[in-house]
């Protein structure tokens, strides 16, 4: 199978001068707003003129708005990243019409994520230094590592998060990710809380478990800021803080899906997974910090984009399989699996680890979709248009149980 060329974000942390991060600040603003204001054109076009309106016709009207008095500060700014805004929106109505997302929301100055997209038009990369439109100097970036030899980005994306940290992310061809050599391995993942996976092979990744982890620390945190006055410095300084812990609880998070999922991906040819309801199963209010802290959802997207990387198959379980309620010997199915059951013994004689018997029953499934292709689903079209590397396996009768969480 033969990759085409990857284009890879490498993010890299920087320290801007007063200056700079000044006129960050203020750009971060103008997007916000050029954002919202071409959100609500669009919704009350719609609504009461039952009009539909596209990226031209928002870019439009932001040259109008710059004209006006009380909008003039959106001039002093580089309008690359504004027209990004626009076209970002223009992605965001897409996804909703095509049903892959709902419908866009207003940015908030509080909740919503600081950052701006520039294009090859408003920066200049030369000898590993990165100038922005609108500023003299270049960022200070900490180089933690190289981009690809001989390669310039072609779109740089500038973010600060809720912790004060500044990010630039750049956007560039990586000739590095080519499909690796074919292998007859394949490996079916049973996602848990207890342990994160339960591979087919028998193995079981046990959960770091980073929330727990870091939890007395963020309860501190939590109820120092509770105890600032609103508006205070001091309740800044505090949100501050608990921000900060959050953030190394996600660092930490993701630096180990990273690692998990790129060994499964290079040692497998064939990955199988479940299609689990993580939605649905937060419901589940004596679980849901676990669930929440597993982070179900992008250990898949990691998954799913790696295996497109290097040439892998990536094949999903429909949601319904019973797959800990299958015995992989003889293939009976018991009424009830509840989730105390941590072992069990089939009519036929065999003993199960519930996991490492649902991970054989999804291997089991995937192999017979990569033989045969009975009973596969249209596979599931990608933002870009592009069908994704999965298919998806429907059982022949579907329980109408609710979803239960693995343990």
């Amino acid at each position: 199978m033969v990759t085409a060329q990857v284009k890879r974000a490498y993010k890299f942390r920087f320290y801007p001068t007063e200056a700079q991060a000044a006129e960050l600040s203020r750009t971060f603003g103008c997007v916000r707003k050029v954002y919202n204001m071409a959100l609500q054109a669009r919704t009350e076009a719609w609504s009461l003129r039952g009009e539909r309106i596209n990226y031209n016709a928002t870019s439009a009207m932001l040259t109008a708005w710059k004209k006006a008095a009380e909008l003039s500060y959106l001039s002093e700014v580089s309008s690359v990243p504004l027209q990004q805004a626009l076209r970002h929106l223009q992605v965001a109505f897409a996804n909703f019409f095509a049903k892959r997302a709902r419908y866009p929301r207003f940015k908030s100055k509080k909740r919503s994520r600081d950052s701006a997209e520039y294009t090859t038009s408003a920066f200049r990369f030369r000898d590993g230094r990165l100038t922005l439109a609108k500023m003299v100097e270049p960022l200070a970036i900490v180089w933690s590592r190289p981009l690809p030899a001989g390669q310039s980005p072609s779109t740089v994306t500038v973010s600060w998060d809720a912790a004060g940290r500044w990010f630039v992310s750049m956007l560039c061809d990586d000739p590095g990710v080519k499909s690796l050599p074919e292998i007859d391995t394949a490996v079916g993942i049973d996602a848990g809380i207890t342990s994160l996976v339960t591979l087919s092979t028998g193995e079981k990744v046990a959960n770091p478990r980073h929330e727990r982890r870091d939890r007395e620390l963020l309860v501190r945190a939590q109820r120092d800021l509770a105890r600032k006055a609103r508006g205070s410095a001091n309740r800044e300084k505090a949100r501050h803080k608990v921000a900060r812990v959050h953030t190394r609880i996600a660092d930490r998070r993701r630096d180990f899906l990273h690692k998990l999922t790129t060994r499964l991906v290079r040692e497998n040819q064939t990955v199988v997974i479940e299609d689990l309801t993580v939605r649905n199963m937060l419901k589940n209010k004596t679980l849901a910090r676990a669930i929440s802290d597993a982070s179900w959802t992008e250990l898949r997207t990691m998954l799913e984009y790696k295996a497109q990387w290097y040439g892998r198959d990536l094949v999903t379980i429909d949601r319904w399989f019973p797959s800990s309620k299958l015995c992989s010997a003889c293939g009976r199915i018991r009424d009830r699996m509840p989730l105390n059951v941590r072992v069990w013994e089939c009519d036929c004689g065999a003993v199960h680890d519930r996991d490492v018997n649902a991970a054989r029953n999804i291997l089991a499934a995937g192999l017979a979709v990569a033989a045969c292709g009975d009973g596969v689903r249209p596979q599931r079209s990608t933002p870009g248009g592009q069908s994704s590397m999965k298919q998806e396996v429907v059982p022949p009768q579907r329980s109408r149980a609710a979803a239960q969480p693995r343990g």
